[in-house]
This record gives structure tokens, C-alpha cells and sequence, in this order.
């Protein structure tokens, strides 16, 4: 987790701490629900400079922690209780005739078409059904919960985040701390299990200044929940859908990073001499310590394989693989 990361630098001397001033800690409550007030308590006794601390919620704490004070000058921001569903959110209901609503589901989303949309579930089980589901039909999904491990969940993210899936179907642990800029819909499969849950999910969308949609897939005995008091439209499927888009980029790894030297110029270097890319194909790129996620086009992904098999990077012998 960051916390354990940060007292790592910290305790290696990575990061000095004379000089750091502000102390911001965001999804402060969340972070304490999680149980990692040890970690924060360790991470605030390293920073005897902090002058200001910066606690950010989207939810009133029922207690601060003492070790967040100690003497120092405190402020604590929270949503606006009229902000906690922005007026740029739109609500929708769609009605599924059958208790399944995976056809319901998948007609929406081919409605939807190319957009950026999270579907949320409350199970894990649900999560792999209706993930394996939509991929069946041709969906670019990622899915993400609590079940995969940290590398897994990171790939699932990164492809979301850089366009080789559209659709994220996550469990509530995607509702919060994500940074995924531009999700157009957020998709409530499975509605909230309370208000607390429903806001920090719609507040994956609308981002800053931005717009979003937020659709309630609701079965013929479900109705929405009474702390909805928005205004909600109902909304009819047209009778004829679009066919399902394949996403426009897949991920590719690349098994080295920057404990290898390895910087964004020579990733993109390697693709454009190796693979015959134009630097206008090549999208998001993140070198990580010890391997890089490069977001390229899917129909040159057979050519990019196939081109770099055996291929070198600045010297060095390496794995070149899709992300799937």
C-alpha cells in the first residue's frame, strides 16, 4: 500500500524530511477504516517540519485520530453535502424484464458504444460472471477486486486508464482512491448497499468540470433507493443496437524499466526502429521499475510481436508481450 512505501523511502532516506511543510492525506476515513492508522501514525512522526495538515473525505469521520493534531494547525475538508451528487451527473434508470440483467447490461453498454463506463457489483463471484460474460459478447473489459493480486489488479487498471478496455467492472473497492481521469458512465449493476457507497461510486464520473451519466440497472422487483433524490430519468433501449466496438489500444509490456535505465524516449525509440511505429501510434506509456506499460494500436499488435521477438533494448535481451 502507499503508506508502507512512503515510510519505506522515508526509513531509506529516499526522501528527506526536513524540508517538507504540508501533510495532505487523502480518503483520510477510508484509510483509517482499512486499518491503516499505524502506518499514518508512523508516516506523521517522520515529518517533524509538517506546519499544515490537509485531511480530505468525501464523508464526515466519526473521530480524528489524536496523532493527526499534536499541536499543529489542522484542517479537515469534506463534500459539500449539496455537491455530494454534482448537477453535470445525469441519472438514469433502465428496467430489466428478467431478474438476470446481463442482457439489460450488455444492451447499454453497446448503446453507450465506445464511452468509458464502470459497472459496479457487490460480490466478487458477480464480478468474474458478468466480466467473463461481457467478454463473450465482445467487450473490452478490465476487471478489478479485492481477489486479484496487486500486479493484476495494476494491469486491469492501466488498461482501463489507457483505453485498451472501455469498461471496468469493478467490485466497491474501484469506488475510491482511483485516479481515472474522463469516465464518461458509471453503471450501478448491483445498487449501493447505502448513501455513503452511492456517492463515492458517481464520483468516479464528472471529474472537476467535466459531465457524466449514472444509470441504475434495476430488475422487475428492484426500486431505487430512497436516498436518490435527484432527478431521475427513465430510459427506453432502442429496439435496434450498434454492434459491440472493439477498444482502439491494447497494452503491451515490455519486461524492463527504469532500474534498467530505461526512460520513455528509449521505449518509444525502440518501437518506432524495431516495430516500424510512427510515434503518433504510440499512447500512454509508464515506466515502472523494473517493466513498462505502453498503450499501442490493436491492429499493429501482431506486427509488434512479431517485429520485436528477440529484439534488443539498448542493448539488452527482453519481454515483449500483450497485456490481456
Amino acid at each position: 500500500m502507499p503508506h508502507r512505501r512512503l515510510n519505506d523511502h522515508l526509513d531509506k532516506g529516499n526522501l528527506t524530511s526536513e524540508n517538507i511543510k504540508w501533510l495532505i492525506i487523502d480518503e483520510f476515513d477510508k484509510c483509517l477504516e482499512m486499518g491503516f492508522q499505524d502506518e499514518m501514525q508512523e508516516i506523521v512522526g517522520k515529518l517533524p517540519a509538517v506546519e499544515r495538515r490537509i485531511l480530505l473525505s468525501a464523508t464526515e469521520a466519526e473521530s480524528i485520530p489524536k496523532f493527526v493534531n499534536m499541536g499543529r494547525n489542522i484542517r479537515i475538508d469534506y463534500r459539500d453535502e449539496e455537491e455530494k451528487v454534482p448537477n453535470r451527473i445525469q441519472l438514469h434508470i433502465v428496467r430489466s424484464t428478467e431478474k438476470d440483467k446481463l442482457e439489460t447490461l450488455s444492451n447499454l453498454l453497446k448503446y453507450l458504444g465506445d464511452k468509458s463506463s464502470i459497472v459496479f457489483l457487490n460480490y466478487r463471484d458477480a464480478i468474474i460472471r458478468t466480466a467473463t460474460y461481457l467478454k463473450e459478447e465482445g467487450f473490452a473489459v478490465s476487471m478489478f477486486h479485492g481477489g486479484l493480486e496487486q500486479k493484476e489488479r495494476e494491469a486491469m487498471l492501466y488498461r482501463f486508464s489507457n483505453s485498451s478496455t472501455n469498461i471496468f467492472v469493478s467490485t466497491n473497492l474501484g469506488a475510491r482512491g482511483l485516479d481515472i481521469p474522463d469516465v464518461d458512465n458509471i453503471i450501478h449493476y448491483h445498487l449501493p448497499e447505502n448513501e455513503e457507497e452511492y456517492v463515492h461510486r458517481v464520483g468516479r464520473t464528472a471529474r472537476w468540470d467535466k459531465q457524466g451519466n449514472a444509470f441504475f440497472v434495476l430488475g422487475p422487483e428492484e426500486q431505487l433507493p430512497e436516498y436518490v433524490e435527484q432527478e431521475v430519468e427513465t430510459m427506453e433501449l432502442p429496439a435496434t443496437l450498434p454492434a459491440v466496438k472493439p477498444a482502439r489500444m491494447t497494452t503491451l509490456y515490455i519486461g524492463k524499466g527504469k532500474k534498467d535505465k530505461i526512460s520513455k524516449g528509449d521505449i518509444v525509440g525502440f518501437l518506432c526502429k524495431k516495430a516500424d511505429l510512427k510515434q503518433t501510434d504510440i499512447g500512454r506509456i509508464d515506466v515502472m521499475p523494473r517493466f513498462t506499460y505502453v498503450a499501442v494500436p490493436r491492429t499493429k499488435i501482431s506486427q509488434i510481436l512479431k517485429m520485436t521477438k528477440g529484439e534488443k533494448i539498448k542493448g539488452i535481451s527482453t519481454v515483449v508481450e500483450e497485456v490481456r
